[in-house]
């Protein structure tokens, strides 16, 4: 419903501008230019979703491989003490421990096929628990905002976007993406616990959070002092030989179960295939609002009003452009990418601004929606301090993106 209200407003506001040009200004080219725009729009969504069939079909197919492998199991058992910590009132050896944290390790993982219906599933096991159907438990909360903060290992789609848009090297946002959004789970998880009263300061969590911000701490140290092209080629190395390893590793563990990995293969690359054909006509939709709101000029009033303001404060203006991502991914998952895409084409893929807004739509998660869906399946009506929680964990993540993005592109 939001996005609906978005996608009319892109239009209407697309409309005015362009009446005010054609009969104040007397811009008769004005609508041509809007229509034009828009068709051109339509063509580079339908390109691009084309263009993503080839690795979404592979990667979905190597991570099928996973999924039957069992390495959601595998990944869960190695997180379990952490998470357990963070759910203490949800009774020890409860089936809603294990699915909230197969539904967290699929979305690492970049499973999302499987990670929605264990979601679902997870939300129903603690409505079990929850003593007030109507009102969001504290476990409940955890689990959403932390899903909502969505730490995420493997950007799948995000590297494809970024080679279907004509990236040298779509891998490079790899760790910036995983650093970032380490950095809004960890914001989210603060924000509940908070609220909770929880305390943080217990082994398994201080060896989760110390363990990644120490490999963050070396990765600066091994990256400090150089110059941003070179940081860009370690870091899209590193990425390569990270995702490289995560395929064998799946591909290999596979084959030690005995499944077998070719057919696996074949049935994830099927869905892949799927889901590049059913994003066309959302992108298209979104891209050619987008579009039509951008020719007419009203994405720039936006952007250089924001740019005016910053500059105002002294700062750097170049992440602006990719802000309208930001702002737009809590309420669309949809609409942030059709956002991001149109910066990609605007400034280029392998720009400061295409990079940026390639690690803000990784960092983020489409937080009204994602509350929406779960809360509504099991008719909780009341979500207490759950969407401030993922909002914090959003801002937190936005921030940490543009930092991130500074730190290694700029």
């Amino acid at each position: 419903m939001v996005l609906n209200y978005i996608w009319v407003a892109f239009f209407l506001i697309a409309f005015v501008i362009a009446l005010f040009k054609f009969l104040i200004l007397g811009d008769n080219t004005v609508f041509m230019g809007v229509v034009n725009g828009m068709f051109d729009s339509a063509k580079t969504g339908a390109e691009i979703s084309l263009g993503l069939i080839g690795i979404m079909s592979f990667w979905l197919g190597i991570m099928k491989i996973g999924d039957r492998a069992g390495m959601i199991g595998v990944f869960s058992r190695g997180i379990s003490p952490f998470f357990t910590k963070l759910f203490p009132k949800v009774p020890k050896g409860h089936p809603a421990t294990g699915a909230v944290i197969m539904n967290l390790s699929a979305n690492m993982l970049g499973l999302d096929n499987a990670a929605t219906p264990l979601g679902l599933k997870a939300m129903k096991e603690l409505q079990d628990i929850n003593k007030d159907k109507d009102v969001a438990s504290d476990a409940q909360i955890m689990f959403l905002v932390l899903n909502t903060a969505g730490l995420t290992i493997i950007p799948t789609s995000i590297i494809a976007i970024r080679m279907a848009n004509g990236s040298e090297n779509p891998a490079d946002i790899f760790i910036p993406i995983l650093i970032s959004s380490f950095f809004s789970f960890l914001g989210g998880m603060i924000a509940v616990a908070f609220y909770q009263r929880l305390n943080l300061f217990k082994l398994p969590v201080l060896l989760f959070i110390g363990g990644f911000a120490s490999l963050m701490a070396l990765l600066f140290y091994w990256l400090g002092g150089m110059p941003p092209d070179q940081i860009q080629l370690y870091t899209g190395t590193l990425g390569g030989i990270v995702i490289f390893s995560i395929i064998i590793l799946f591909i290999s563990y596979g084959a030690l179960k005995k499944i077998n990995v070719y057919d696996a293969f074949i049935d994830g690359a099927k869905e892949g295939f799927q889901t590049s054909v059913m994003i066309i006509p959302y992108l298209i939709a979104i891209l050619v609002a987008v579009g039509a709101f951008r020719v007419t000029g009203g994405m720039d009033y936006i952007v250089n009003g924001i740019s005016y303001v910053v500059a105002a404060c002294g700062l750097d203006t170049s992440f602006v452009p990719a802000l309208p991502v930001g702002l737009m991914k809590p309420l669309s998952g949809g609409g942030a990418r059709g956002l991001m895409v149109d910066v990609m084409k605007t400034y280029g893929a392998d720009s400061f601004e295409g990079r940026l807004a390639s690690i803000i739509q990784g960092s983020t998660e489409t937080t009204f929606y994602v509350l929406a869906v779960y809360f509504g399946s099991v008719n909780i009506k009341n979500t207490r301090y759950a969407l401030i929680c993922g909002l914090i964990a959003d801002l937190t993540g936005l921030i940490a993106a543009i930092t991130v993005a500074y730190i290694f592109f700029k």
